[in-house]
């Protein structure tokens, strides 16, 4: 059968892009492999939307990296409500709420929390190994304990932020899955987080996975884009990722199996 498809000339471009370019024909249609491998990008970028966070994993990742954990829920009961209802991700349950309320902590300069979205796949994978890259570049900041957040939007980090009196909350959530991308994460800074805040007042780190923005370069955008916020008391518009200026005089190794040049995409869709 192989005899029957026509080669793209496209074909040696295929080594620079995830996108589906040069897929060869056969007859009027793709050939059977390319077509089971959209198939198959599909049903996992479905699987991504649906499937559940594993909370206790993420604790036991964290606590081995020596970090404290809260476990947290949005006001959407479930998936079904989640999907349908986004405004309830972006607010805490009554009994997350009130447990965050009672934390007696003194304010820290930044919280970290950790949100399904719509791709656990990338909360789990991706997470985890970036704080870890982050963190020692954030030895003098007072560090709130990472909130593990279920059912979350974007905006659930500042109803979290606040209630903690956090200066600063950096949410790590799953985007959108696409059909090379299942699981992206997408970081997200606010400064002075507090229930209200528009998108005008974030900054935004997307496509953060070893195949996209690889962690040391994710980490070295965060660290940047945390020291000038704090510096400057805003995130947001007025706050611009310069940081790619400073690759030049101390460059970033790519993780193995990353792209150090790669940037990322938008594909975000969990505000």
């Amino acid at each position: 059968m192989s005899d029957f498809v026509e080669k793209n000339s496209w074909n040696a471009l295929r080594q620079f892009t995830n996108a589906r370019i040069a897929l060869g024909r056969a007859g009027n249609s793709v050939p059977t492999e390319p077509l089971l491998a959209f198939n198959l990008s599909h049903a996992q970028a479905r699987d991504a939307v649906h499937h559940p966070l594993d909370t206790e994993a993420l604790h036991q990742q964290l606590h081995v990296l020596n970090f404290k954990t809260l476990d947290v829920h949005s006001a959407a009961p479930d998936r079904e409500h989640y999907l349908r209802r986004p405004d309830l991700g972006r607010r805490l349950s009554e009994e997350s709420r009130v447990a965050l309320a009672q934390l007696a902590d003194e304010a820290p300069d930044v919280v970290f929390v950790i949100g399904d979205g719509l791709s656990a796949f990338a909360a789990s994978k991706q997470a985890v190994p970036l704080l870890q890259a982050v963190a020692p570049q954030l030895a003098d900041w007072k560090i709130a304990p990472v909130v593990v957040a279920r059912q979350a939007r974007v905006a659930l980090g500042d109803e979290i932020g606040e209630l903690l009196h956090a200066k600063i909350v950096v949410m790590l959530i799953g985007e959108r899955p696409g059909l090379s991308s299942p699981d992206s994460l997408g970081i997200y800074l606010t400064y002075a987080p507090k229930v209200g805040c528009s998108d005008a007042q974030r900054n935004c780190i997307s496509n953060v996975r070893p195949e996209g923005l690889d962690y040391p370069l994710a980490a070295h955008k965060l660290h940047y884009l945390l020291t000038h916020a704090r510096r400057l008391g805003l995130t947001g518009v007025g706050l611009k990722d310069d940081s790619d200026a400073l690759l030049a005089a101390a460059p970033i190794a790519p993780a193995i199996g990353g792209e150090a040049n790669a940037k990322p995409d938008s594909n975000s869709d969990v505000k």
